[in-house]
């Protein structure tokens, strides 16, 4: 939740101002190895979604005529939906929400709107980013045989309550940008040891429950490969289990080359393909933006990486004052940004 052209600023840090101010891999598995190009996923995250229908608020597709979500994002060639989840999430519109029965309405809907689903984990209440990982207030004062023994239960429940609403996830998200690991300070990058008890719990939990779906890991900021390499290495020098690396770059420009360059990296020593699972960029500087995801789409696909997705394109003022988003709040339009989708 980083914008790498921004260093510093947190997502987590513009939507606290924010709220101040105001289908085929969906019924099966993305294979945990190299995709081919016809196969890349294009994703958004729109978790947003429900609550600003609740809150009156719609979409216009480019020629300017109201239609349904799912439909305009399709026409970028837009083919999965990724979605958080939180664990007992506030009543807040944009910054609550997003409970597990929630999220199972959405990503039934989602499924029936023909799109994959990628089901992702914050093990929060709310925002868990790079910067912050805090634990739900429920396990905020249990010992580590404790929350070990929370987590399985959490999965176990939560992904039963996916598996009812009929929806098989095409992969399952096992954190949000825990370079420094999750629910510190139990989980904390610093005790590898139980950092990857917890995070392998989930993984065998997932496992149990959807046997064919991927289950990823997910990173923030690959421009800084020594945070990227402090975590997978005691993850994985503890034994911890993963079938992809799920990437967070909000980078534009002459950022990009480099970054792309670095995933290629992580891809081939950590032998599990990535996917970019969070992009972005300033809504007044859609072309910009529209450069740097076509940027992406092409160098992630040259490798072999699985895909891209842009987090919450959909978001526009005054719902959120969030400002990397892909809509014009005026015109209720998407901007130029979404079209680096196309032909990439």
């Amino acid at each position: 939740m980083i914008d790498d052209s921004t260093p510093g600023v947190s997502r987590r840090t513009l939507l606290a101002g924010a709220a101040a101010g105001a289908g085929v891999l969906a019924l099966g598995s993305a294979p945990a190895q190299a995709t081919p190009e016809a196969t890349f996923v294009k994703g958004a995250d729109i978790s947003w979604m429900p609550q600003m229908e609740a809150n009156g608020y719609y979409w216009n597709n480019k020629s300017g005529q109201r239609q349904d979500l799912f439909t305009i994002l399709k026409s970028y060639g837009i083919t999965a939906i990724s979605l958080r989840t939180w664990v007992n999430p506030s009543s807040s519109p944009a910054n609550g929400h997003c409970s597990i029965e929630e999220t199972a309405r959405m990503a039934a809907r989602c499924r029936d709107a023909g799109l994959q689903v990628l089901l992702g984990y914050h093990y929060g209440d709310t925002w868990n980013s790079v910067g912050v990982q805090n634990p739900p207030r429920a396990w905020a004062n249990m010992n580590y045989t404790q929350m070990l023994g929370a987590m399985r239960s959490y999965m176990n429940s939560s992904l039963n309550v996916i598996k009812a609403a009929g929806v098989t996830p095409g992969w399952v998200k096992i954190g949000n940008e825990q370079n420094s690991g999750i629910c510190r300070p139990i989980g904390s990058v610093s005790k590898p040891a139980q950092m990857t008890g917890l995070l392998n719990a989930a993984y065998d939990v997932s496992k149990q429950i959807f046997p064919t779906t991927p289950v990823m890991i997910h990173l923030a900021q690959p421009q800084k490969m020594d945070s990227i390499r402090t975590f997978m290495n005691a993850y994985r020098g503890n034994g911890g289990k993963y079938d992809l690396i799920g990437l967070s770059s909000y980078a534009a420009g002459s950022n990009v080359a480099p970054i792309i360059g670095n995933m290629r990296t992580i891809q081939s020593t950590y032998g599990k393909p990535v996917m970019q699972v969070e992009f972005g960029g300033p809504v007044g500087r859609a072309t910009q933006t529209r450069d740097a995801l076509r940027q992406f789409v092409s160098g992630i696909k040259s490798f072999g990486g699985l895909g891209t997705f842009y987090w919450e394109p959909e978001g526009y003022s005054p719902f959120t004052g969030y400002d990397m988003t892909a809509w014009n709040s005026g015109t209720r339009r998407p901007t130029a940004a979404l079209d680096g989708f196309l032909n990439g």
